[in-house]
């Protein structure tokens, strides 16, 4: 089996957040950057799916020369080789056409990608890949298992469950239930030194969307401590302050 696990390269969840020139600027200074959490899980069930020599795992990367440290991380976890898109990801629809255009001619049976990005939570590369590369396309899987020429997903809806069968080739957008997190082993480490990365330059994609600007929300209010004695007065502050009711 051939599996292409699509990575973004995000802020660690504990970063603080700040923005430059007037707010329309991520600001990226000291910024501790990660895997996608969404999308190791995705590589963790594609390094699964293909162990004992049953097939290679390819990680793609849009991202500038900034991110390979995310990417020889995703080989030491177990990928087999690595290819990073030349170029900043504006949007979701720029990251989709870069990839698409690169796997179009690959023969990949199956395109992983996490659920959503960490940082803009927007969800829509995998749907907008099945739709480039002409593919069937599932989102937010928690399930999957191959069985010869076809998978079963498994995916949560409301009041229930829904269980697909595809056959191959398709997209898949994982979240949780799909793997356990891998722990790269210091083997996996040293072999991720010397694992193939190769660097293709991106191509020309028209701008549809635009940042006008980023707004950090409203900072907290101050706490009101209320006597356990005066249940009267949390009332009137949840019916006047909170409009509970």
């Amino acid at each position: 089996m051939k599996i292409l696990v699509c990575i973004s390269n995000v802020p660690d969840t504990t970063t603080k957040i700040t923005f430059t020139n007037d707010n329309t600027q991520f600001n990226q200074a000291g910024v501790q950057f990660v895997l996608n959490p969404y999308d190791e899980i995705a590589l963790s069930r594609a390094i699964e799916l293909t162990d004992g020599g049953n097939g290679t795992v390819t990680v793609i990367n849009v991202g500038e020369a900034s991110t390979e440290p995310t990417i020889r991380k995703a080989l030491a976890i177990g990928a087999t080789d690595a290819v990073r898109i030349n170029a900043a990801p504006k949007d979701a629809y720029f990251v989709a056409k870069q990839v698409a255009a690169y796997a179009k001619d690959q023969s990949y049976d199956l395109i992983l990608t996490g659920r959503e990005s960490i940082d803009y939570n927007g969800a829509k590369v995998a749907a907008m890949l099945g739709e480039l590369l002409d593919i069937p396309s599932v989102s937010i899987i928690k399930k999957l298992e191959v069985d010869g020429e076809k998978a079963t997903v498994e995916r949560e809806i409301e009041g229930g469950k829904e269980v697909l069968t595809i056959p191959f080739p398709f997209v898949a957008g994982t979240a949780e239930g799909v793997a356990e997190w891998k722990i790269p082993n210091m083997r996996g480490i040293m072999s991720a030194r010397t694992k193939p990365l190769t660097v293709v330059e991106a191509i020309d994609v028209q701008i549809l969307s635009d940042i006008v600007k980023f707004e950090t929300p409203a900072p907290r209010g101050a706490v009101k401590l209320v006597d356990a004695g005066d249940p009267e007065k949390l009332i009137e502050l949840l019916h006047s302050e909170a409009k509970v009711f």
